[in-house]
């Protein structure tokens, strides 16, 4: 499920007109030589494919979201300088993605230290698999069910809350449809496990919505309840 909430304007940028081809994987070794040989219009054609979706990621796995500009520029200033680096081992596409994740979990590490607070993003993930945990998740995601703008804000703020590990893992399925594999690639681990971050991610970011539903309603209740609001009788 593909989003575009969230824009990172450059500057309009023309599509590379080299040969054209139906397969991806043959349009990306087009795009990879045309990049390698320093050729501009491939790298327009580079950020007009990701730079949306780079933004997207970054954005939601950062933890102080008026930094993503800058991210978003580091993660393509590192796919510039590490082009020639790429073996085609993975496609472009789980490539770039890789990267952004990277970066925006370096981001994540420095920001911890500059405030005091860091902590191993790594520890206490309980990624312990299951029999039951690598079974599908059948029901609904919280996105799927954000009918509205200001649901979807609500579980948006939830997300933030949820463990690094596992909202990477949401990010990658939930925001940019990615499948299981090829979440495989861009976090380089295994699909049980990232079928697992994805089944406790979304039971996490159901808790926090939960919570964060409950008190808003109660919120709604109280200023009900209040006597300005009371319906006054006839007399």
């Amino acid at each position: 499920m593909a989003d575009s909430t969230f824009s990172f304007d450059l500057a309009a940028a023309t599509t590379w007109d080299g040969p054209a081809s139906s397969a991806a994987a043959s349009s990306d070794a087009r795009l990879i030589e045309g990049l390698c040989v320093g050729d501009d219009r491939a790298y327009e054609e580079l950020l007009t494919r990701f730079q949306q979706p780079v933004y997207n990621i970054v954005y939601r796995l950062v933890s102080d979201s008026s930094d993503t500009a800058d991210v978003v520029q580091e993660v393509f200033l590192k796919v510039f300088k590490s082009i020639g680096g790429f073996r085609g081992k993975s496609s472009l596409k789980t490539w770039v993605y890789r990267i952004a994740v990277n970066e925006a979990h370096n981001h994540r590490r420095w920001f911890s230290r500059k405030r005091g607070q860091e902590t191993g993003f790594e520890d206490d993930q309980g990624e312990g698999v299951t029999y039951e945990q690598i079974l599908p998740d059948h029901n609904p995601s919280p996105f799927e069910i954000a009918a509205d703008q200001e649901t979807r804000a609500a579980i948006e703020e939830s997300l933030t809350h949820v463990k690094p590990a596992f909202r990477e893992a949401l990010v990658l399925r939930e925001i940019e449809g990615l499948s299981y594999e090829e979440i495989a690639e861009v976090l380089q681990v295994n699909i049980n496990t990232i079928k697992t971050r994805i089944v406790r991610g979304r039971q996490s970011l159901r808790e926090q919505w939960s919570a964060k539903l409950a008190v808003h309603n109660n919120q709604n209740r109280t200023k009900n309840d209040r006597p300005e609001n009371a319906v006054v009788g006839a007399a």
